[in-house]
């Protein structure tokens, strides 16, 4: 455990100079704030490392698995793979043990809260507020994101992936490199969440607010379906799933999985449930009713603020929003939804639940606080307008009254 704490403190300090560029671009960032979500998110990785000595963890399985390689490029595959290829050098090499590559990977999900808390921040005017703070920090810091973020395996890669990536389509012209590190690493964990990433980027900006000349989106059309066309029979075959027969090898998928998962305990039957049934059900539960146990009592609070959140939106103005929301809010919507909609058709344990729905949460929460950002942007509009209506009333009699006189 010892290499373990030396290691914390050496990521630390490379941590700093990343995070003082990025204070330079973003005036707005609080260098202070990300230092607490740093030693935060190693708190739970410690929390999640005393987890895995008395829980089975898969963690443990991709750190020895990893070593067995006899080159380092064998296992240079998406998927599970990756993960024990990104291990490989560190634990053969450079003598890493468990708890150390642990905290690495510990440390490369943090960085998915670091670009995600970017990316609010950039895309939105006003700071939300809940009960009277900060609504974005209230997001940063909920505990079940940094636990299923925290571990040795795909949870925390793909999270910073997708803040990386999400990141850098914010500013596509300017932010190259982070789309395709985020994109990289995206789509050796998941590629159908890369693909459906760029699928909500091409829906955003096609129908965005933004001012763009109609080639462009012409062009991002085109694109979006060869693309498409180009990856459809490889993420479909790496899904499990029959190129020639999509329709049935995912219903037999869809069922397997399903089975399997609720054989696995925490299981729920949502093989019967309606579709918007299905999507409760995976992005509020487990609440205080059906916790399984003490972890899930914890998260059932966190659900209970989700609820709260998607509370929000249940407006009619929310409609009129969306029709009119900038790209990245349309992209977020559609990553969201279309994510959601896949992963309840395969989803049937409340413990794989919990820790799935944790890489897309953020999109739709990013979707609520844009729209609370622009109720209260007309808001302060309306009463500008009302304020410069009063003064000029109160002008032109002045002007009578002086006429008058």
């Amino acid at each position: 455990m010892l290499g373990a704490v030396i290691l914390i403190l050496v990521l630390f300090g490379i941590s700093q100079p990343i995070l003082g560029n990025l204070q330079r671009e973003h005036k707005w960032i609080k260098a202070g704030l990300l230092n607490q979500m740093y030693w935060y998110h190693m708190l739970f990785g410690l929390v999640y490392w005393a987890y895995s000595q008395f829980n089975r963890s898969d963690s443990i399985n991709y750190f020895y698995s990893s070593r067995h390689y006899r080159n380092w490029f064998d296992a240079f595959k998406p998927g599970t793979l990756f993960i024990e290829w990104v291990n490989y050098p560190f634990a053969k090499w450079f003598g890493f043990n468990y708890d150390m590559m642990m905290f690495f990977s510990t440390w490369i999900g943090f960085w998915g809260f670091v670009y995600f808390y970017c990316f609010f921040k950039e895309n939105l005017r006003f700071n939300a507020k809940f009960q009277g703070w900060d609504a974005i920090t209230i997001f940063m810091f909920l505990p079940n994101m940094h636990f299923w973020t925290a571990s040795l395996g795909k949870g925390a890669y793909i999270f910073a992936g997708l803040g990386i990536l999400t990141y850098g389509l914010s500013w596509p012209g300017k932010r190259i490199f982070h789309i395709i590190l985020g994109g990289f690493m995206c789509y050796m964990i998941r590629p159908h969440i890369l693909f459906a990433v760029l699928v909500g980027m091409g829906v955003g900006f096609v129908l965005g607010k933004e001012k763009v000349p109609t080639y462009q989106k012409y062009l991002v059309a085109i694109g979006a379906i060869a693309v498409s066309m180009y990856v459809y029979a490889d993420l479909l075959t790496f899904l499990g799933y029959d190129p020639n027969n999509v329709i049935e090898s995912f219903e037999e998928e869809s069922g397997l999985n399903s089975q399997r998962l609720q054989s696995s305990g925490s299981g729920v039957d949502m093989g019967s449930y309606s579709l918007p049934m299905k999507l409760f059900t995976f992005w509020f539960r487990p609440l205080f009713i059906d916790s399984p146990n003490l972890l899930g009592i914890a998260i059932s609070f966190e659900n209970t603020l989700y609820i709260y959140m998607f509370s929000k939106i249940i407006n009619k103005d929310f409609i009129k929003y969306m029709k009119e929301a900038p790209a990245m809010v349309k992209m977020s919507a559609v990553v969201f939804i279309s994510i959601s909609i896949s992963m309840t058709f395969v989803m049937s344990n409340l413990g794989i639940i919990i820790r799935q729905k944790s890489q897309i949460m953020y999109f739709m929460l990013f979707v609520i606080v844009a729209f609370l950002d622009w109720q209260k942007q007309n808001r302060i509009r309306k009463r500008a307008e009302i304020f410069n209506r009063i003064v000029e009333e109160e002008r032109k009699n002045l002007v009578l009254t002086n006429g008058e006189k």
